[in-house]
């Protein structure tokens, strides 16, 4: 199960000590069990048997003066779930019980968590009252409510079955409605999985709606989405994706959470409007796996490892869905043992990394690329990764942080090392070109190749 840093537990681990519910000794080894099991120190503390989860939660709430609730054989008012996305119940570890008047009453595990409140003030224009409760219930009960309306369910892999799946045998299993909808469009998930496809693409044709699966660059398709569901799809899939449903003449950009077998997936979903209608890109992103499963090679690893942990900027190459992202997530899962204050600039958060500050850009709201820049320094990062640097001021940038003493990390596009060397070859990068202290290039999702700086230098030059 994924979690996330409790800053309500952070702020108060000592006062466990002071009350004598906890010796330090035995806070500092649930403070080394969190690091090393990636989980937060609550949950350390209950999982080690150190502490009973009904105690800390007492605890808590006698220190906040928070009321504690039991969500067992609580039921929340399910209207209220419009005020809350999915996404962001999960990312949160927050789920609406009720509302009187103009207060939106939610229980959470994290009160204390000030940016998931003012998040969820912006989405619900209304004043939010948390309570506290189990991190393990809230999760339990997002699951099971948020099930059908806003999810598009979990998917199930059958060895047996997966072979010969077709996700058109879907849409003609019943007549059309919006449960019918989301069964389509899970079907065409499982398919995307099932043929380790990154990358679905929905184009709009006479006919009704294309489905494309794009894999190693080459499209495939893979059957039409007839004409008189296009709208109720597009909606849907938007809605899902926590897109305006209702606008279709700019482009948005979203994302939809959904679970196959015990692990919860992310794809980015992109709306673009077209003479024919809208296109809709939809990109899938696994988890990251640990850097030792990705580059088993012991000599690379200490070259990744050397530049992680020293100023300068890390370069992941590769073609377009070679696995870049997927990569520096990698790297990023890595570094975030360290305790370094590590950010993110980035248009949608892939997966949740636990201990990085991922920053999702908003244009809606004006948070742009240029904003982030300009604003990010003053959070004191000693590490950050920025999501498809392309302009001149962005590369300009990375050269400040490098000699602000800064670790960046930072994807370039290159079909293969040739195509790299002739594109840095420009002017413009002259400068950039000397501060790379690592590249890692990804040939193949088997064939990755790690670069130390002086090897780069006399490649690049």
């Amino acid at each position: 199960m994924e979690t996330i840093t409790n800053k309500t537990l952070e702020k108060l681990k000592y006062e466990l000590v002071r009350d004598g519910i906890v010796s330090y000794e035995t806070l500092e080894k649930a403070e080394e069990l969190a690091n090393v099991q990636r989980i937060n120190i609550g949950q350390a503390l209950i999982n080690s048997g150190i502490l009973a989860e009904d105690t800390l939660l007492k605890f808590l709430e006698t220190k906040l003066h928070i009321p504690y609730v039991n969500l067992e054989d609580y039921e929340p008012d399910t209207r209220c779930f419009k005020f809350v996305t999915f996404a962001d119940a999960r990312r949160y570890r927050i789920i609406p019980l009720f509302k009187i008047e103009d207060v939106l009453t939610v229980a959470m595990a994290d009160p204390l968590d000030l940016f998931a409140i003012d998040k969820i003030i912006e989405t619900a224009e209304c004043s939010i009252e948390p309570v506290i409760a189990s991190e393990a219930s809230i999760v339990k009960k997002i699951d099971e409510y948020y099930k059908v309306a806003d999810t598009v369910d979990s998917i199930t892999l059958t060895s047996d079955e997966d072979e010969e799946f077709d996700w058109t045998e879907e849409l003609h299993k019943e007549e059309a409605g919006e449960e019918h909808i989301q069964h389509v469009i899970r079907a065409i998930l499982k398919q995307a999985i099932i043929e380790d496809v990154h990358e679905v693409n929905f184009e709009q044709v006479e006919e009704g709606l294309k489905v494309v699966f794009k894999k190693n660059g080459e499209p495939s398709d893979k059957g039409t989405i007839p004409a008189i569901l296009n709208s109720a799809f597009v909606s849907k899939l938007k809605t899902l994706s926590n897109l305006d449903a209702t606008v279709c003449e700019i482009p948005q950009l979203g994302k939809l959470c959904f679970k196959v077998e015990n692990a919860m997936l992310i794809a980015s979903v992109s709306s673009f409007p077209t003479i024919m209608g809208e296109r809709i890109s939809l990109k899938i992103y696994k988890p990251p796996k640990h850097l030792d499963k990705i580059i088993p090679d012991e000599k690379q690893r200490s070259i990744i490892s050397h530049a992680l942990n020293n100023p300068g900027i890390i370069l992941v190459c590769g073609s377009p869905l070679s696995g870049k992202t997927h990569m520096i997530y990698s790297l990023l899962m890595e570094a975030a043992t360290s305790g370094k204050n590590i950010m993110t600039i980035e248009s949608i958060a892939k997966y949740e990394l636990k201990g990085v500050n991922q920053c999702e850009l908003n244009e809606n709201v004006g948070f742009s690329m240029d904003k982030a820049l300009r604003y990010v320094e003053f959070q004191s990062p000693e590490m950050i990764y920025l999501e498809g640097v392309k302009t001149r001021d962005a590369f300009e940038f990375l050269s400040e942080l490098f000699y602000n003493d800064k670790t960046v990390i930072t994807e370039f596009m290159a079909n293969n090392m040739t195509d790299l060397r002739q594109k840095l070859a420009f002017e413009d990068f002259q400068s950039f070109k000397t501060l790379i202290t690592c590249l890692i290039f990804i040939h193949s999702k088997d064939s990755v190749e790690v670069f130390d700086k002086e090897t780069l230098q006399k490649y690049l030059a």
